[in-house]
């Protein structure tokens, strides 16, 4: 078979457009041959169990699916009831990109609160955390947070901690979208269980794709009374691979070593990079810190019409002109210099 694209071409729409990892697809085909136990039953995913445990402690239970929409509707399923919902920011990935998934699918209502940077705090969780014993409102149950967020931003450990304790004191559990929490823990050069488990969150859904894997993601239930049935919703929306060797070897590649901190080191340095680099250009606006590897930046339309013709990346708010830059495991810094140099000369 030819490769029918050029393996040279980058982007910065985002780090999904990312291939696999050399040590992954390795990975795979080392799991390959043979036959295993289907439906999870076999010594990859009964391996990946204490990996998972070993970063994010003793308790740890993990269950690999195909992709970050259904960690996120299962993780929060299970963690409620029909008649409760869960309380996340407006620009919450659940809320925004999950194409009605969590409503739709899931059957849970979001409670959404307007947040200035993406992240929630005490006080803006108790915008929505009201109504209790009221029939005639859905009751709140969960408080949902990302991290990094959907606007690139990140929690502290004691900021996450601060949710949690209050989310608890609140009688309401927490559940956090990782699908970057490997570029959280890389950017505070911190474990990933000072953001998760130590922090107080109860379960986590963990992002695989966006860091190196062909596909998968996960299910992490940190704290077991927070979440039932996990292994019956899985099945229930589709998604128990049968061959689930190929996913759980892909994720002990990842973490069993240290190739998920250098991958989220390598993304969140060319982020820096490219920031720095279009920094100075004049009418290039940064409205935000880059905090991993999603840099922001509000261009002229003219400007960034031409740009997409050249390098792929999404307009974030059509009203204001903002766009979303992203860096990935595999950006390089050749990669960074070329696409600064053609935003500096759209912008001449």
């Amino acid at each position: 078979m030819i490769s029918r694209h050029d393996p040279q071409l980058k982007s910065f729409a985002s780090d999904n457009y990312a291939g696999v990892h050399p040590e992954i697809l390795r990975a795979i085909a080392d799991a390959n041959g043979g036959h295993q136990i289907a439906y999870g039953d076999d010594v990859y995913t009964e391996a990946l169990r204490e990996v998972f445990q070993r970063h994010f402690g003793e308790r740890a239970q993990a269950w690999p699916v195909f992709n970050g929409t259904a960690a996120n509707v299962v993780s929060l399923r299970a963690m409620t009831a029909h008649w409760e919902a869960v309380i996340c920011p407006e620009s919450a990935h659940i809320h925004t990109d999950e194409g009605g998934a969590p409503e739709v699918v899931g059957g849970i209502k979001l409670l959404t609160v307007p947040t200035p940077d993406g992240k929630l705090t005490p006080e803006l969780i108790d915008r929505q955390a009201w109504g209790f014993g009221d029939v005639h409102r859905p009751q709140p149950r969960v408080v949902s947070i990302s991290n990094t967020t959907e606007l690139g931003t990140l929690y502290t450990p004691e900021e996450i901690a601060a949710v949690c304790a209050h989310a608890h004191d609140r009688g309401l559990l927490v559940h956090l979208d990782g699908s970057r929490l490997t570029n959280a823990a890389a950017a505070l050069d911190v474990p990933m269980r000072a953001l998760t488990t130590d922090a107080g969150v109860d379960v986590l859904s963990f992002g695989g794709t966006k860091i190196g894997l062909l596909y998968g993601e996960a299910v992490v239930v940190l704290n077991p009374e927070a979440a039932t049935g996990v292994d019956y919703l899985r099945k229930t929306f589709m998604q128990l691979s049968s061959k689930m060797r190929f996913v759980s070897a892909q994720f002990e590649a990842l973490l069993s070593g240290d190739l998920w901190l250098r991958n989220a080191r390598q993304a969140n340095a060319m982020g820096q990079r490219l920031a720095a680099a279009v920094r100075d250009i004049p009418g290039v606006e940064l409205p935000r810190p880059v905090e991993a590897n999603a840099v922001f930046a509000v261009l002229p339309r003219e400007v960034t019409e031409r740009l997409q013709k050249r390098f792929r990346f999404y307009t974030w708010n059509e009203a204001t002109g903002e766009v979303r830059w992203m860096c990935a495991f595999d950006t390089t810094e050749a990669d960074v210099d070329a696409f600064a140099a053609a935003i500096r000369e759209e912008m001449r």
